[in-house]
């Protein structure tokens, strides 16, 4: 692909290619490409201009590198055509200057080289279409009075009285500011859409006995997928052959990885932490990822936020104010001017179009920010709710352990079990591994290598032998039951106490004596108290958090995030009735969460809002969706709502004031009715744009 720089500096480039040469589909493919090799860290493609705006990582390549990655794709790849069928097309933006410029053309055309019989036929003609058009707006909702009779009147007065020359004008400028408002609003669709399509992560698909690195949309059913250490699941399958540690929090709420072999079901989302799997693919989402984006963005027209229902209503209802004041003005002015300046001017038009496009403005401003938002109404039911509802583990913590305690037995120190544990756990870093081998580390214990070999047993422990002495370290399954270790007395009251506060335990044994147990926690994501507060301060009356895990651990959490009501051992169909008896008090309900077992309650919520790494189930249920880890995404959401609101209110006020004056301008005779018909088609458009400006600075 032939491409030339526009613009460098350093981990950042601008390329240009020709639109002529390229489809948008293959500049797509090229930016799906460009994005999955080593060192990119971003590609943006515009295919409106035919650019390439590339973040890379400097340490890893270079300025020319990038370049041959671009001169390597050749019609190979950008002309496969099983590679372009998996493209998602971006809709195409408008230029609101080139339709102007052809509608005037047009205009200024006719009205230079057509006679004037046949200016005039073609002047009823549009108002007859505008005519017709009324009627079936009045056939569609029987109401009588519309912006459309508006327009449609002033253009009978004009032509009937004489007024051709005035006629034909006020019919230009309302094509012109139609055709604005049309585009406005396509183009807050088509950036939409643009917002909500990423480049897919790749993935190893295997036939026979060779691999190919594959978007994930590309996945079909009964492909088999290769999945190694820290790799992400990317589709529901079946394991094929090998066994690995999953993390799978997202779906069951545990926050320890559960051991998977041949003949299991993973689930996308979930992480493979250990070991090495192959998967038959039983189901993917590519086949219907762009219609879900599309079928979203139409959805949310029939999810409007109640503010936008209101200034519609609004809109509709004076209609009737507008042909009153038209008919009061003929009455005292018998003047034809003043009242078709009368008529040039309502209230609707800027309400019906300023409020959706604010919505979907937000909507866009979300999509930038990590957050998918299904419908403008959940925006502004997130800004009104007074009651969020936590799930703990992958939503309040990382679901990524961390070393809590250490219990020494048998003359053993906290430090010297921490250093033998650590000095085999470094061979195999399971995620309790890794917390062991962090905490060891956070404490300068060396731990020189005088075992002998390691031996891993998947999902039980680690086996070995330190100056001649049988070491292991594991499960209780593994060291009391699998290798006979004695099990003592004091055993009871660490376990009682490490259930109490939800701590998972590793057991370490010497000589075949227990000689320390460590236990292990999930501790809350850093900051949450901190933005459990802000929540507070933006209106949220009650944070509560409801989870499956222990007492002990939903204390040690809740006391941690500073929330002062939390439910235990909840099951799913707990957190779903205590969000309907909330309901049922009138109260409207945030519920946050990312697992299977919260997708019930994501259902029952008000509003549902479903954290990164949420399975499948959990994304579809939800109305809001967090592409990027934090609690202070929801923060965002509840801003981003109440700045919605404000915005719609604020453009409310603007367009009665204005047009209010535009009025009064006409009924005086200050103003004509094409200057009437420029203001007012300006001020809406003016406005339109308002409301597409971002909310949070």
């Amino acid at each position: 692909m032939q491409v030339s720089v526009k613009h460098s500096l350093p981990g950042r480039l601008r390329l240009l290619y020709d639109k002529n040469e390229y489809t948008s589909k293959q500049a797509l493919l090229a930016q799906t490409l460009i994005t999955v090799q080593e060192g990119i860290l971003d590609t943006n493609c515009n295919t409106n201009i035919g650019s390439f705006l590339i973040y890379y990582d400097t340490h890893i390549v270079k300025e020319n590198d990038v370049l041959n990655l671009f001169h390597a794709l050749t019609g190979k790849y950008l002309e496969d055509p099983e590679l372009l069928k998996n493209v998602d097309q971006i809709p195409e933006t408008e230029s609101i200057e080139s339709v102007l410029i052809e509608t005037l053309a047009i205009h200024y055309l006719k009205k230079w080289f057509l006679p004037l019989p046949v200016r005039t036929l073609l002047l009823w003609k549009s108002l007859l279409e505008r005519c017709f058009h009324v009627l079936s707006k009045f056939a569609e909702s029987k109401r009588l009075f519309s912006t459309e009779l508006l327009d449609a009147t002033a253009i009978t007065v004009a032509t009937l009285t004489g007024n051709k020359n005035t006629a034909s004008q006020i019919n230009l400028l309302l094509n012109i500011g139609e055709e604005i408002e049309e585009i406005t609003k396509r183009n807050s669709y088509g950036n939409l859409a643009q917002s909500l399509l990423s480049a897919d992560e790749p993935v190893q698909v295997v036939e026979g006995m060779d691999e190919k690195t594959v978007p994930a949309s590309a996945l079909k059913k009964d492909d088999v997928v290769v999945i190694r250490q820290s790799g992400l699941i990317p589709a529901d399958g079946q394991i094929l052959d090998g066994e690995g540690m999953v993390n799978q929090s997202s779906i069951t709420g545990e926050s320890i990885p559960i051991a998977k072999k041949a003949g299991d079901s993973v689930f996308a989302g979930t992480v493979l932490e250990e070991g090495e799997i192959y998967i038959k693919v039983v189901q993917t989402g590519k086949e219907t990822k762009v219609q879900k984006i599309i079928d979203m963005i139409d959805n949310s027209q029939s999810l409007k936020a109640a503010a936008q229902q209101r200034s519609e209503l609004i809109a509709e209802k004076v209609v009737p104010f507008n042909f009153l004041v038209t008919a009061a003005t003929w009455f005292f002015t018998r003047n034809i001017v003043k009242t078709m300046a009368t008529l040039m001017v309502d209230y609707s038009c800027a309400m019906k179009l300023s409020a959706p496009i604010a919505v979907l403005s937000a909507m866009k401003e979300s999509a930038t920010k990590g957050i998918t938002v299904k419908g403008g109404k959940y925006l502004e039911e997130a800004a009104l709710s007074k009651i969020v509802v936590l799930d703990k583990t992958g939503t309040l913590t990382y679901a990524n352990p961390v070393l809590e305690k250490i219990y020494a037995m048998e003359g053993f120190t906290e430090d010297e079990v921490l250093t033998i544990a650590a000095c085999l756990e470094e061979h195999y870093p399971h995620p309790l591994g890794r917390a062991v081998v962090r905490a060891a580390s956070e404490k300068n214990l060396v731990h020189p290598e005088n075992h002998t070999k390691v031996e891993y047993i998947v999902a039980h422990g680690i086996a070995s032998t330190l100056n001649g002495k049988k070491v292991r370290i594991g499960s209780a399954h593994f060291i009391f039951e699998d290798e006979k270790i004695p099990c003592p007395e004091s055993l009871a009251e660490i376990k009682k106490q490490s259930s109490l506060e939800g701590y998972s335990l590793l057991y370490l044994s010497h000589d075949g004596i227990l000689v320390g147990v460590i236990a292990i926690g999930d501790p809350a994501r850093p900051g949450t108290s901190e933005v459990i507060r802000e929540l507070k301060n933006l209106g949220l009356e009650e944070c509560i958090m409801i989870t499956g895990d222990t007492e002990g651990a939903a204390s040690k959490i809740a006391a941690e995030c500073g929330i002062k009501k939390w439910i235990s051992q909840a099951l799913p169909e707990d957190k779903v009735k205590f969000i309907e008896d909330e309901k049922a008090k009138g109260h409207k309900v945030i519920m946050m969460g990312d697992g299977i077992n919260d997708a019930p309650a994501l259902s029952a919520a008000t509003v549902g809002v479903a954290v990164e790494g949420c399975c499948s189930i959990a994304g579809e249920t939800a109305d809001i969706q967090l592409q990027k880890s934090g609690l202070d995404n929801l923060v965002t959401v509840r801003r981003l709502g109440m700045g919605l609101l404000e915005k719609i209110n604020e453009n409310n006020l603007t367009i009665v004031g204005v047009n209010s004056a535009l009025m009064l301008l006409g009924i005086f005779g200050v103003i004509s009715p094409q200057m009437a018909a420029i203001l007012h088609n300006g001020t809406t458009v003016a406005i339109s744009i308002r409301s597409m400006q971002p909310i949070l600075k």
